[in-house]
């Protein structure tokens, strides 16, 4: 199967000349679905029928034939799934929050309008809440040139979608990088917009105050192609925003660029990142850029402000009713975040917003000497079990080039930036202030035109390895005394979370060394820690086979719904046996005994 990267240019200018008709895209691009759901299964929350995808590919044929010229005639394309479409649910990533919307996205309903075949609703994590692709109960995305490694997110689902060839483009949200961090990590362009310049009605919100619709293309002209569709003023969407009388912005053939003092270019113990970025600075200066050394201390300052400031509490507000209702409904991590929403003050909110606007003015002044800034969009990357194993620490290290950039009203458009040694994309970003949006566009043409980008590695088409996620509740968690037949099995701690609020824990009498019992009683229940670990299918059955009796391995229910192998245990296992369901969890016991 070819998963060759599609053009939306070269599409539309096929299908609207007859070269190519809609329903032969369609067909290519259906098969090549069906191909990589072996590939990446998580990729897709739900998909529009192949049926329904044919019967609008006809019809854009038949438009055509009947004289009409689309902009983006047959062009096949995915969504965010937090972004309505009427006759497809939306879920944001949380199957307890689905909903089924009467109305098309403003934006969605322009792209069709011009000729795009909707293919379906893609992963996310959850709430549109984090910079990694992790954070689904749908799976995680990883990156398709080294499955090992994240996506990025939380447009992740989209991202894969765009470089693994499935479509055209896809939509992304962003209010702290997630259209622009999976643009890094896969090799793509990403153009957030001017906040406001494309509508958010139908959108379900991050932060509603500073979320962009945004777009994933492989090239500068593709995502022109797009946003020249996209953007326009919404009259229900009290976001949206005209664009001012002269707003626009130029940036001449010589122009000055911002770059990071070298001081303040972490790389998270990269180095390789640090070498693309250099190149990446050559590249501009041989455009015609004369580079500037900025200061990006304040820059960095109004960026904490989004998740370690009241800027959270907007995110609270999107979905507080699920949160005060069914807590455990929501991911663990996402969930963490979501409370601490709760903790914020209107008067803590108000001071915040004078911090602000104070960072906004040095923003301003940047303007002053400088015409554009170029920075790496993110310094590393990280593998799938590092994040799932300290997912709070490595998602702010990926946002620290992105977060700013709404809360200080400026324009950006991720580019690649050529390849580690490991097959993960690097980038960087070009950033202007509001409404430089297609100056930054042209920027990013003759960023591309300038030399040669590095070719694509092939796509990371390895069979998956069949595995088992395994969840531990006692002597076999980490640094407990059964910990090595783990170990010694290869078994990758993917995460540390807790059970369903449905289950008890009891220390079972005599067993040496100690061991729990976990039973599963419904309603009267408590929520238990353990930690969950992938194993090959043989690593697998060779651990289930040394389980003594009354402990045995069924099937445990996680906070956020899922459902993973775990120690269970046979009635017995209570004889004599101490309720330590109270405690939470087995280390809380054992610390206990001490």
């Amino acid at each position: 199967m070819d998963f060759e990267r599609l053009s939306v240019t070269r599409i539309a200018a096929d299908v609207n000349s007859g070269r190519r008709g809609a329903v032969a895209v369609g067909t290519a691009c259906l098969a090549r679905m069906a191909a990589y759901e072996a590939i990446q299964p998580a990729v897709w929350i739900e998909r529009v029928s192949a049926e329904a995808v044919l019967t609008r590919a006809r019809d854009i044929d038949r438009r055509v034939a009947s004289g009409e010229t689309l902009p983006l005639a047959g062009v096949p394309f995915a969504v965010k799934d937090n972004i309505d479409v009427a006759g497809l649910p939306t879920t944001a990533g949380c199957p307890a929050f689905t909903y089924h919307p009467a109305k098309t996205a403003f934006v969605v309903r322009r792209l069709l309008d011009a000729g795009a075949v909707l293919i379906g609703k893609t992963n996310l994590d959850q709430f549109a809440t984090g910079l990694v692709g992790t954070r689904s109960p749908y799976g995680a995305c990883a990156g398709v040139y080294n499955r090992a490694y994240v996506s990025g997110g939380s447009s992740a689902g989209s991202a894969v979608a765009a470089a693994a060839g499935l479509v055209a483009f896809a939509l992304g949200t962003d209010t702290a990088g997630s259209g622009r961090v999976p643009a890094a990590l896969n090799h793509l362009v990403g153009l957030k917009p001017t906040k406001g310049s494309w509508s958010t009605s139908g959108v379900v919100p991050a932060c509603r105050s500073l979320d962009c619709v945004t777009v994933f293309t492989s090239s500068a002209a593709d995502a022109g192609a797009v946003d020249a569709v996209a953007r326009g003023f919404d009259e229900d969407d009290i976001f949206s925003r005209r664009e001012p009388d002269g707003a626009r912005i130029a940036i001449a053939a010589r122009f000055r660029v911002g770059a990071p003092r070298h001081d303040q270019r972490e790389w998270f113990g990269d180095a390789g990142s640090g070498r693309l970025f250099d190149a990446a600075l050559a590249r501009v200066v041989a455009m015609g850029g004369e580079i500037v050394e900025i200061d990006l201390d304040p820059l960095l300052a109004a960026a904490e402000l989004l998740y370690q400031g009241p800027w959270v509490a907007e995110r609270t507000a999107a979905v507080q009713d699920l949160l005060r209702a069914r807590p455990n409904a929501i991911h663990p991590v996402v969930r963490g975040i979501l409370q601490g929403g709760l903790a914020w003050s209107a008067v803590e909110a108000f001071q915040a917003d004078y911090q602000l606007r104070a960072y906004q003015r040095i923003a301003e002044r940047l303007w002053t000497d400088i015409d554009v800034m170029l920075l790496p969009t993110t310094g590393t990357t990280y593998r799938v079990r590092e994040v799932l194993a300290e997912p709070l620490t490595l998602n702010a290290n990926l946002g620290r080039y992105t977060n700013f950039v709404n809360l200080l009203d400026m324009s950006a458009i991720a580019l690649p930036a050529g390849f580690r040694g490991n097959a993960t994309g690097f980038g960087v970003s070009l950033i202007g202030p509001a409404w430089a949006d297609r100056a930054l566009l042209d920027l990013a043409r003759r960023y591309e035109e300038i030399a040669p980008m590095p070719k694509t590695p092939p796509l990371d088409l390895a069979g998956v390895r069949p595995a088992v996620k395994l969840a531990v509740v006692g002597a076999h968690l980490g640094g407990m005394p059964l910990h090595w037949q783990l170990n010694s099995r290869d078994a990758i701690l993917i995460r540390r979370c807790k059970t369903a609020t449905a289950y008890r824990l009891y220390a079972m009498a005599g067993a040496v060394p100690p061991k729990p019992a976990l039973i599963h009683v419904g309603e009267d229940g408590a929520a238990i820690e353990v930690e969950v670990y992938e194993l090959a299918v043989e690593a697998f059955g060779s651990f289930v086979a040394e389980v003594p009796a009354p402990l045995a391995i069924g099937t445990v229910t996680l906070d956020d719904g899922t459902e993973v192998k775990g120690f269970v245990a046979e009635p017995r296992a209570l004889n004599g046996a101490e309720d330590i369901t109270a405690l939470g969890g087995w280390r809380a016991y054992i610390n206990s005994l001490r």
